[in-house]
């Protein structure tokens, strides 16, 4: 079989895959453990047929896929995979090019250089800051923190990058209590901890308590790193930035931005109230899979200074070629040498949608989660625990019920959903109770796949509300 034959397969899989979405549940048919059970078979000896190992992947791998693709799947925070970018990664996985370096691969390095320099138009950052290419928002905060943590040390007259951290002056983090978990991880990762940190009490959004927050700044001495949060995972709300970055700058610190998402606001006239003054931070991480829509392995470190994001992240050797003045390796930006080529699907993405395109998605996504909240409010018994800014819907069932009766109606209505299979939406704790989340990202989320949602919900609460023969 030619490579044009099997391509011309995989393709048909993939289009036929999309275009049936609709006839499908928004869920997987297969459970984990079902689906090792298929996969499982002795060691090949000999080789196969290359159309006969594709049809068995597909027939294989199909059942215990989740419709991260579709209209309603709010199960996380994740985007639909527009057709523009995952046509654009096959061409990348295609042309199989290591996008460690400009020499290796000038075009992926070219792409990279546009791409950033488009996204932070986007974004509204300032158009000095250097950009790292990565797998998602929980490596860029490890690369941005990477950065800050070296800056911040050789402020102190400390090369952290040649000694390490034995014997290095303290570095005090500030950390809102509601930060999202994998910027806990990346502390870890980097030697400064996920509990050794000045957590900072929140309000009811999840957002940093300014007061709080001044508070300790003031009781800092010597290097510190304050990381804010734009989008929080429950609620969607962004800190204060235009009030918490200036404090934390009064001291010295390093603000750090984890924008997985509610970064993205910057790119709406009609919601960048809500990120007012980010751009005066000194690092931001955020997502390209999320609410640009590219394909997954998509994330962007943003460092506002080039040289201590290049001092972290660079490595060298003798057989790797030399970046002359003007010239941008990737590899400079990102933990990885051997990398793929991201930022072909990122550029396909912004050439496509342009800024006008990207600032429809970011609005249709956020006018979906308003809409629904208040058809859901509208029920009795059915609370939204948050005010809706940007995209996070949190949903409480059987607001009238004694608690542990709510906790209960909320985690049965959650399990009746999943299991019907019109929408898929996640259970999550909130302030100490049940709760389902809504976290609508994906560009095909309409009016109209919104009151779908909204039909099936009503169904499901009213359902087990019934069967459940509670009252208030």
């Amino acid at each position: 079989m030619g490579t044009k034959e099997l391509f011309s397969i995989a393709a048909d899989h993939a289009v036929r895959f999309r275009d049936t979405a609709d006839s499908r549940p928004h869920r997987p048919l297969r459970d984990y453990a079902t689906a090792v059970e298929a996969f499982a078979a002795p060691l090949p000896e000999q080789s196969s047929p290359m159309v006969d190992v594709l049809d068995e992947l597909v027939t294989t791998a199909e059942p215990g896929l989740h419709l991260m693709t579709g209209a309603r799947f709010f199960g996380w925070v994740i985007g639909g995979s527009h057709p523009m970018g995952v046509a654009a990664d096959f061409l990348t996985s295609a042309w199989g090019q290591n996008a460690g370096n400009h020499t290796a691969s000038p075009s992926a390095a070219a792409a990279e250089t546009v791409g950033a320099r488009w996204l932070l138009q986007l974004l509204g950052l300032p158009a000095g800051c250097s950009v790292g290419f990565v797998t998602g928002a929980t490596v860029a905060n490890f690369t941005c923190l990477a950065a800050a943590r070296g800056e911040v040390l050789l402020r102190s007259g400390w090369d952290v990058d040649a000694n390490g951290l034995f014997g290095a002056p303290q570095i005090t983090v500030l950390i809102g209590d509601d930060a999202h978990t994998t910027v806990f991880s990346a502390l870890q990762f980097l030697g400064l901890g996920h509990d050794r940190v000045v957590r900072i009490p929140t309000d009811d959004l999840g957002c940093i308590v300014p007061v709080a927050f001044e508070q300790a700044v003031a009781d800092v001495s010597g290097p510190c790193i304050a990381i804010l949060q734009a989008g929080q995972i429950n609620t969607g709300a962004c800190d204060d930035f235009g009030n918490l970055i200036p404090i934390a700058k009064s001291k010295g610190a390093w603000v750090h931005v984890d924008g997985a998402f509610g970064l993205w606001a910057q790119a709406s006239a009609r919601r960048r109230h809500l990120t007012a003054g980010v751009e005066q931070a000194d690092s931001w991480a955020t997502d390209g899979h999320k609410w640009l829509q590219t394909p997954y392995d998509c994330g962007y470190a943003i460092v506002r200074d080039e040289l201590a994001h290049r001092r972290a992240m660079t490595i060298s050797a003798s057989y790797l070629p030399f970046a002359s003045e003007g010239e941008r390796d990737p590899s400079h930006y990102v933990p990885e040498l051997s990398r793929r080529a991201r930022g072909f699907a990122t550029w396909a993405m912004i050439r496509h949608l342009g800024r006008s395109g990207v600032e429809a998605v970011v609005d249709g996504a956020c006018d979906a989660a308003t809409g629904m909240a208040l058809a859901l409010a509208g029920e009795p018994g059915i609370a939204i625990g948050n005010d809706v800014l940007l995209n996070q819907v949190i949903v409480r069932f059987g607001a009238d019920l004694p608690p542990e009766q709510a906790d209960e109606l909320t985690k049965r209505t959650i399990g009746a959903l999943q299991r019907e299979g019109a929408l898929f939406a996640g259970a999550a704790t909130w302030r100490g109770r049940q709760v389902m989340r809504l976290s609508v990202t994906n560009y095909q989320t309409n009016a109209a796949e919104a009151a779908k949602a909204v039909d099936a919900i009503l169904r499901a609460y009213r359902a087990e509300r019934r069967d459940a023969r509670v009252t208030a």
